[in-house]
């Protein structure tokens, strides 16, 4: 079980750089830092505020 503790330890290292990377981007609308990344009808990449609902590419 040892070994199980260490990957979870490694797993919860890898997060704060995850949601460091996640609080860049943030609504110019609103400023909030909830933004879904979504695909658009042409593949290109777009994103909305799920606080707001502003959307943006």
């Amino acid at each position: 079980m040892p070994a199980s503790g260490e990957q979870a330890e490694e797993a919860a290292g890898d997060l704060p750089a995850t949601a460091g990377a996640r609080t860049r981007l943030s609504c110019p609308s609103c400023g909030s830092s909830h933004v879904a990344q979504v695909l658009g009808d042409n593949g290109g990449v777009s994103y909305v505020c799920t606080a707001c609902g502003h959307s943006w590419s």
